[in-house]
């Protein structure tokens, strides 16, 4: 796509600290570094999102995202962990269209990377979990 960064980036007219590629994906530092080693992984086809994916893209990009993600980890041994991240939507806080995983390094508790998820358990009864559950069952696709 003509307007997409990550395509630009794909194509080399956009200089990247590139860590990774090969005919599937790049993996290239966030020019943000929420933390030190924050990584995108991109398949080089432009997806817009998660639910464009066809199985045998998600199959080729997921399978390359351990091999990186142990690398980044490698590269610095105070890294005690790695939150991988995947934005689908801006409610989502998807912010480049261009479908991407974050590996974000996690060094302590206090590396300045945040994030909380509320229980909400409490507002849920075993019929309410029933009927999501059903749901989703009811869209999968066979």
């Amino acid at each position: 796509m003509d307007d997409c960064i990550f395509c630009k980036i794909i194509a080399n007219e956009i200089p990247s600290y590139t860590v990774y590629e090969d005919d599937v994906v790049k993996a290239f530092l966030d020019i943000s570094q929420g933390t030190p080693g924050h990584t995108l992984v991109i398949p080089k086809k432009h997806v817009p999102d998660l639910f464009a994916y066809d199985e045998d893209l998600a199959s080729k990009v997921f399978a390359r995202i351990p091999k990186i993600a142990r690398a980044v980890r490698a590269s610095n041994p105070t890294i005690k962990g790695m939150n991988v991240l995947n934005n689908n939507g801006t409610v989502a806080y998807q912010s480049v269209f261009h479908s991407h995983f974050h590996l974000i390094p996690r060094y302590t508790d206090d590396d300045d990377f945040k994030m909380v998820f509320k229980d909400n358990s409490a507002n849920y009864t075993p019929a309410d979990y029933q009927k999501i559950q059903q749901s989703i069952i009811d869209h999968l696709e066979v």
